[in-house]
């Protein structure tokens, strides 16, 4: 009886410390089921995406505001548009508002830069659905060294 309740006791534990860990991992992952708020969708139309990935983060100033949902190919112009997954409580970017793709480190995971645009009477402000109109594509580390490469190669002595 007693190695009986052992048993259950130890089962108990293991399926808490699997659950713990179920749920860590999903916090690591930011796979939302830990639960971001409501949010709202903006889209934008990149030249380059480069490296950015679905659930990378939006930020205003090193804040993050939203993630990431979609990046989807435009069938008209073949243009890759990113859809803007934003929390609800940041609805006052104004048209005028810009996005970037930007790199956090030299080398490091590449995440969206928003720069708030000025709030006037005479701009309104995004609503959901909107596109973002004014954006900066992403800088390729390989072009970039290869622009160098060649202007350091063909320069006059």
């Amino acid at each position: 009886m007693v190695s009986k309740k052992v048993e259950l006791l130890v089962g108990f534990f293991v399926a808490l410390g699997l659950a713990a860990l179920l749920m860590l991992s999903l916090k690591v992952a930011n796979s939302g089921m830990g639960g971001g708020g409501a949010s709202y969708q903006l889209f934008a139309k990149f030249d380059n995406i480069g490296g950015l990935k679905v659930r990378s983060p939006i930020k205003v100033g090193g804040v993050v505001v939203g993630r990431v949902s979609d990046i989807s190919l435009d069938e008209e112009d073949y243009t890759p548009v990113v859809t803007l997954e934003i929390y609800t409580q940041y609805n006052q970017f104004s048209e005028a508002t810009s996005v970037a793709i930007l790199t956090a480190g030299l080398l490091g995971e590449q995440y969206l830069g928003v720069q708030p645009g000025f709030v006037d009477e005479s701009v309104d402000t995004l609503q959901p659905g909107d596109f973002i109109e004014d954006t900066k594509p992403a800088l390729v580390l390989e072009e970039l060294i290869g622009q160098f490469l060649f202007s350091q190669g063909s320069g006059e002595e």
